[in-house]
């Protein structure tokens, strides 16, 4: 049985400090499961909620949504899970669903299996970042760019020789859309991205890097030395003002740009179509794909069809949070992503 109360990471008020507590430990519902958090990835939407106080109204609250751990209460009408098994998933904003904790409620159809060749660390890299790019790349029309998730061996390869733009390729975002991209065939993969981080990239299918220091004004040049067919496709995983317009600028006539954060731009062509999405499985109009995604998942990281994230760990446990958002809110971290082990914490 778990224990009536664990450590949680409380964020205290909005711009406010984080301070760890205990609190009661939730019981799983219809459709849930209880799971013993062993490792939590940090994402940057979590220093920007601190600094800024977006997105959350209610205080204090516990942040964290990437999360991996062990099943340790079942609830009801779930199927397929037993206590002990190691599964990942992607947190929510309520308490008792968010990750900077040691016990996290998760929604069993949008979670899955560690496979055998992960571990913690590494599971706990992937929620997130898979879930921004796969919603970003296949959320059907007129909702998204709808095209064909390759979660089927009969999908894969299906748009082979159509180019594929990734702004911020090194970003786990752009990780991941690369990894997609390559098995729905896009091809040429094109992304930015540091010269530092070419060799890893092209290994998860990108096939040109173009520097990321190069002025944007310069990227549609660099792209038509690669390719001279159309851009129907961008995945901006940078989102900031200068990289949308630039995206939007290089998209041929009927393409989509697809963002993770909110338009910053004003778009001046009704044949261009964007779209901007925060990557959560909540909204209903995700559920097919979500559970679509989480029913193949296992298997294709087990493949290595996905891979995760480069990871490092911070000391501490839930102390390291902090240590860990000012990291990346200095901008200190490139091509991986930061974690926490919420049982280390004293």
């Amino acid at each position: 049985m778990p224990q009536k109360q664990h450590k949680a990471l409380f964020l205290e008020s909005k711009y406010g400090e984080f301070k760890v507590k205990d609190r009661d430990t939730p019981k799983p519902g219809p459709g849930e499961l209880l799971v013993r958090n062993e490792a939590v990835a940090l994402n940057p939407v979590e220093w920007k909620i601190q600094t800024y106080g977006i997105s959350i109204e209610d205080y204090p609250a516990i942040l964290g949504y990437d999360i991996a751990g062990m099943v340790e209460e079942i609830g009801e009408g779930v199927s397929g899970y037993l206590k002990g098994d190691r599964v990942f998933f992607q947190g929510s904003v309520p308490p008792d669903r968010a990750g900077f904790q040691q016990y996290t409620i998760a929604v069993a159809e949008f979670t899955a299996k560690i496979p055998p060749n992960l571990s913690f660390d590494e599971a706990a890299s992937v929620p997130s970042g898979l879930a921004s790019a796969v919603i970003g790349l296949y959320t059907p029309k007129p909702h998204g760019p709808g095209n064909t998730p390759p979660f089927d061996t009969s999908a894969r390869g299906i748009y082979a020789k159509k180019p594929l733009v990734v702004l911020g390729g090194s970003a786990s975002v752009g990780q991941n859309v690369i990894q997609l991209a390559k098995l729905s065939g896009f091809s040429p993969i094109i992304t930015t991205a540091s010269s530092g981080n070419e060799v890893y990239l092209k290994s998860l299918g990108a096939t040109h890097i173009i520097d990321r220091t190069i002025p944007l004004s310069n990227l549609s040049n660099e792209i038509t030395k690669i390719t001279t067919a159309p851009i129907e496709l961008v995945y901006d995983a940078v989102a900031s003002e200068e990289t949308q317009q630039t995206g939007y600028d290089i998209l041929a006539d009927g393409g989509h740009l697809v963002m993770i954060l909110s338009q910053k731009f004003k778009a001046s062509s009704a044949k261009k179509t964007t779209f901007n999405f925060f990557g959560s499985w909540s909204d209903p109009q995700r559920r097919e794909l979500g559970v679509a995604l989480h029913g193949v998942l296992t298997g294709l990281l087990e493949q290595g069809l996905i891979k995760p994230n480069r990871v490092e760990v911070l000391p501490g446990g839930l102390n390291g949070v902090q240590l860990g958002l000012d990291k990346l809110k200095a901008n200190q971290v490139s091509g991986g992503k930061l974690l926490i082990r919420p049982q280390e914490t004293v």
